[in-house]
């Protein structure tokens, strides 16, 4: 088909989808390292013009990488529900874009017609969305998961308590865990990224998170936050694994470089769900993704990054996960420079996932080279509030000792619930009151039962 559009009096050609997306996305350094974004705002005008009027069943003429060569590829196209498509099948992406915004498209709405979006059409619809178009939407989704508590209900926004330490000292982590948890954070997960990739290591962590949640009683699910195959071999030792995390991507290829593959998540979801550790629910996968992660393992099919990261979570949604998070500014000004290309980039993944039924969260961070500072991260952290993100970050101070970015900390997730009325997850919430850390309202108060915490538990126990 002829690709092409005239703006300012020039004419544009574009050689196939692939290049309309990459053209059609904002600036992006990553896809400027690529060779691949727009030369000019006309020409991305011009690729945005030309990607209105697409029909949205043109992605599945067209594949974006060859079905042959791309199992996340064989995925996308056997998860497509035509039956859900039925409300959208006849429209183009701008005519998507436009009944998104409209006043019958609500969460039931959305979540019907989620079998039916194709990642590929997320994609394309959010490069014609604003910024304000993509809060509007994502804001509508959602999408309610649940392990020992529930994550993702209206008016709420969760957690992840991360109290990382560079050496994976007990008590630093014991630490941070009480200060977070004293702020009223953890609900999402506690979730430990180690230092050490030594199994003993890490199957000590393990035994010592649930031994600390056990004592407390904590309706709320533990993580180290390892590579599957450790964590595999964690359940094969017998510790006490809750969910199962990895960290995935939009390509064969990128998923190979991080040692992973379907069958191997296939593996370790039956393996987690042999252990039945939940109590109210079983999402127990926790994935994290990122826009350059295909592009920086050489990966992306000259693909855009931001339809490669659309991509990833139709990984993320074959497995049921509790969550799943961008972890938005972490790879680096080589694939979004500055404040301005992360917050959009934050806002454009939050929307994608939740328009294929994910769970999202997000990590609102950059790091220390990139041409953004905690500002940026306030702007960013009280749209997606907005937007309805299911969680975010907990980190002390928002710097990470141990990973060395910037964050957010448990006092960013305490203002953005405060300004925004937001709770937590209602089982968290329950047992943050009787412990009395929070009164009725979900507000915090001091008092002895939260100092008695903080005097006994700075200690994770022994490891069995």
């Amino acid at each position: 088909m002829g690709l092409g559009a005239t703006v300012a009096g020039n004419r544009y050609q574009f050689d196939g989808l692939r290049d309309l997306l990459a053209k059609a996305s904002p600036q992006r350094s990553g896809d400027e390292l690529a060779g691949i974004a727009a030369q000019s705002e006309a020409q991305r005008m011009a690729a945005r013009l030309v990607l209105a009027d697409l029909p949205v069943r043109q992605f599945l003429e067209e594949p974006l990488i060859a079905y042959e060569d791309d199992e996340v590829t064989r995925l996308i196209f056997e998860q497509y529900d035509a039956a859900a498509c039925s409300e959208i099948a006849s429209l183009t992406v701008g005519g998507l874009r436009d009944w998104l915004l409209g006043p019958s498209c609500d969460a039931p709405a959305l979540a019907r017609i989620a079998p039916a979006i194709m990642p590929e059409m997320a994609a394309a619809v959010c490069k014609l969305m604003r910024n304000q178009d993509l809060i509007q939407v994502a804001r509508k989704c959602r999408v309610i998961t649940s392990f020992r508590d529930t994550i993702g209900l209206p008016g709420c926004m969760a957690v992840r308590l991360q109290p990382n330490h560079p050496t994976d000292d007990a008590r630093g982590i014991a630490a941070a865990l009480i200060d977070g948890l004293l702020y009223g954070c953890g609900d999402a997960v506690i979730g430990i990224n180690p230092a050490s990739d030594s199994l003993p290591v890490i199957i000590d962590l393990l035994h010592r998170l649930d031994a600390f949640r056990e004592r407390y009683a904590i309706p709320t699910q533990t993580c180290v936050l390892t590579h599957v195959t450790s964590t595999i071999a964690a359940i094969e030792a017998g510790a006490p694994v809750d969910l199962v995390f990895q960290s995935i991507a939009g390509t064969e290829a990128a998923n190979r470089a991080f040692g992973i593959n379907l069958a191997l998540l296939e593996e370790s979801c039956a393996a987690a769900a042999s252990l039945a550790r939940g109590t109210i629910g079983s999402n127990l996968m926790y994935f994290e993704t990122g826009q350059g992660s295909a592009l920086s393992s050489g990966a992306h099919h000259g693909l855009d990054q931001q339809t490669c990261e659309a991509r990833a979570y139709a990984v993320a949604r074959q497995f049921g996960p509790l969550l799943t998070n961008t972890v938005v500014g972490f790879i680096g000004p080589e694939y979004l420079y500055d404040g301005k290309q992360i917050i959009r980039a934050g806002l454009e993944d939050h929307f994608c996932g939740k328009l294929l039924g994910v769970p999202m969260g997000c990590d609102v961070c950059y790091t220390n080279h990139a041409e953004a500072d905690q500002n940026d991260m306030d702007n960013l952290l009280t749209l997606l509030g907005v937007a309805g993100v299911n969680f975010v970050m907990g980190v002390p101070g928002a710097d990470d000792i141990m990973l060395n970015y910037q964050s957010t900390s448990f006092h960013d997730a305490l203002y953005v619930r405060r300004v925004l009325g937001l709770r937590r997850a209602p089982e968290f919430e329950t047992w943050l009151t009787g412990m009395e850390i929070t009164d009725e309202r979900g507000q915090l108060r001091d008092t002895v039962a939260r100092q008695a915490l903080l005097a006994h538990g700075l200690s994770l126990g022994s490891s069995r």
